[in-house]
C-alpha cells in the first residue's frame, strides 16, 4: 500500500514501492478525510480500512491473491475525490472504499458506469435505490455500497425513541424538533427525510439550525436553539463541529435533549466537551472496543497493525472500518470462487448476502444483506447515551430501533 494525499500530503505506511500490481494483485482503492474538515473522525475510520487490508493481505489475501491498496488523503473535497477516482482508473481497481457524502454522491454514475463497486463511509439514503425505482431517487446507485443503516434511518430511530421519551416523561403538547447542521450534502442527507417522519410522529418540526463543520464558536447558534423552545435536537455534522457546538450551548444554558448521528458523538467527544457531553442519545453501527463479543479477538489483533502494542482503545468508527472491508473482502472470496474477481461478480456476491457477518467479526459487525433492488444493508439502528461526569465516562446501550422498509423510504 502507498499513501499519498492531494498537495503533498503523505500519510500512511508504505507496504510496496509502487501502484504496479502484478496479474494476480487485487487492487482497491482508499480514499480518506485526514485533514479535512471531517478528519476528526475520518483519521479513525480510516485507519481502521487501512489496518483492515493489511491484515487481510497478510492472511492470505483472496484466496492467495495478494490486495494491493492505495490510501489518498482527499481533504474532504470532492474535485479531488474525482480526481483520485479518475487515476485510479488505469489500475483498473477491483473495488473503492469511499468516504464522504458529497464525493460519493457525485461519483455515483461514474462507477455504475465503470462498474466498480464503491463502498462508501457516506451512509446516505440516497444510495440505496440501485434501479431508481423511487422516482424522487436522485439516481439509480447500483454500484454502492455501505455497512449500516443509513442516515435517514439512523435518524428515524432517533424521531421515533424522542416521540417515545417525550411520552414517557408526560410532555404535555407537541415536542418540538430541530435539524442542526451544516449546509452540506452530508449533514443535508438525512433532513427532509427524518422531518417527514417526525411530522407524521407528531412532533412540531422548527425551522434548521446552521452551524458549520468546522470547530469554531457556536453562541450564537445555541442562543438560537435555545429560544426556539426545542425539545430534542439533531446534531448532523460530525464530532469535531458537535465538540464545539456542545461546549457553546452548555456555556448558554441550553437545556435540551440532543441526539447524534453515528459521526457526530463517540469517545473523542466525551473526552473533550466533558460534562457538556452528559447524555447525548446518538447511533452507534458497531461493538464498542473492549466488548464481550466473538469478533472483538480478530479487532484486537487488527489493531496491532498500527498499534503493535495493542493497548491503544479504538473508536467506534474504527470497528465501522473494518467491518466495511471485512464485507467487501466476503464479496470478493464469493466472486473468486463464481467467475473471478470483477465488479460485476463483486456486486453480484453482495447481493446475495442474507443476515450476514464476516466469520471473524460475530458480534461486532451488524448482520446484514443487500439485493438487486435495495441497497439498505441494515434496518437495525442501535442507540447508545452517553455518561459524562467527573469521575465517570462510559456508553449505554438504550435501545435497538428496527425501521420499516417502507418502498417509499428507498433512496431518501
Amino acid at each position: 500500500m502507498r499513501a499519498t494525499g492531494i498537495g503533498a500530503v503523505v500519510i500512511g505506511l508504505a507496504l510496496s514501492a509502487s501502484l504496479s500490481a502484478s496479474a494476480k494483485d487485487i487492487f482497491v482503492g482508499h480514499i480518506a478525510d485526514y485533514t479535512g474538515a471531517t478528519s476528526t473522525v475520518g483519521t479513525v475510520y480510516g485507519q481502521g480500512v487501512s489496518d483492515a487490508l493489511t491484515w487481510i493481505d497478510a492472511h492470505g489475501g483472496i484466496n492467495g491473491k495478494p490486495i494491493k491498496f492505495e490510501t489518498v488523503d482527499y481533504s474532504y473535497k470532492a474535485p479531488q475525490a474525482i480526481s483520485t477516482y479518475k487515476s485510479w482508473k488505469r489500475e483498473d481497481p477491483a473495488a473503492i472504499q469511499g468516504w464522504g457524502t458529497a464525493d460519493t454522491e457525485a461519483l455515483v454514475q461514474f462507477v455504475a458506469r465503470d462498474e466498480i463497486p464503491y463502498f462508501s463511509a457516506s451512509y446516505s439514503g440516497h444510495l440505496t435505490d440501485p434501479t431508481g425505482q423511487n422516482p424522487e431517487t436522485k439516481a439509480p446507485a447500483p454500484y454502492n455500497f455501505f455497512y449500516g443503516p443509513s442516515y435517514s434511518d439512523g435518524c428515524r430511530a432517533l424521531v421515533k425513541w424522542a416521540a417515545d421519551d417525550w411520552k414517557n416523561k408526560g410532555g404535555e403538547g407537541q415536542a418540538k424538533y430541530v435539524h442542526m447542521g451544516d449546509n452540506h450534502p452530508y449533514p443535508n442527507a438525512p433532513k427532509a427525510a427524518c422531518e417527514a417522519y417526525a411530522k407524521e410522529l407528531g412532533m412540531e418540526v422548527l425551522s434548521p439550525i446552521v452551524f458549520s463543520l468546522a470547530p469554531g464558536d457556536f453562541k450564537a447558534q445555541c442562543l438560537t436553539l435555545k429560544d426556539s423552545g426545542a425539545n430534542y435536537a439533531f446534531l448532523a455534522n460530525t464530532g469535531g463541529s458537535v465538540i464545539s457546538l456542545l461546549k457553546s450551548c452548555a456555556t448558554v444554558g441550553v437545556d435540551v435533549q440532543f441526539l447524534a448521528n453515528v459521526w457526530g458523538y463517540d469517545g473523542n467527544v466525551m473526552d473533550a466537551a466533558g460534562d457538556a457531553a452528559d447524555g447525548v442519545v446518538w447511533v452507534v453501527g458497531a461493538a464498542p472496543w473492549g466488548s464481550d463479543v466473538p469478533g472483538m479477538a480478530t479487532i484486537r489483533d487488527i489493531s496491532k497493525v498500527s498499534d503493535p502494542t495493542g493497548e491503544q482503545p479504538r473508536r467506534l468508527h474504527y470497528m465501522r472500518g473494518v467491518c466495511s472491508v471485512f464485507f467487501m473482502r466476503d464479496a470478493m472470496v464469493w466472486a473468486d470462487e463464481n467467475g473471478g474477481i470483477t465488479g460485476p461478480n463483486i456486486k453480484a456476491a453482495m447481493e446475495q448476502m442474507t443476515d450476514h457477518v464476516p466469520a471473524e467479526l460475530e458480534g461486532v459487525c451488524l448482520p446484514s444483506g443487500w439485493t438487486p433492488t435495495d441497497h439498505r444493508g441494515t434496518t437495525t439502528v442501535m442507540l447508545y447515551r452517553g455518561h459524562v461526569s467527573d469521575d465517570q465516562k462510559d456508553m449505554e446501550h438504550i435501545a435497538t430501533v428496527e425501521i420499516e422498509r417502507r418502498p417509499e423510504w428507498l433512496g431518501m
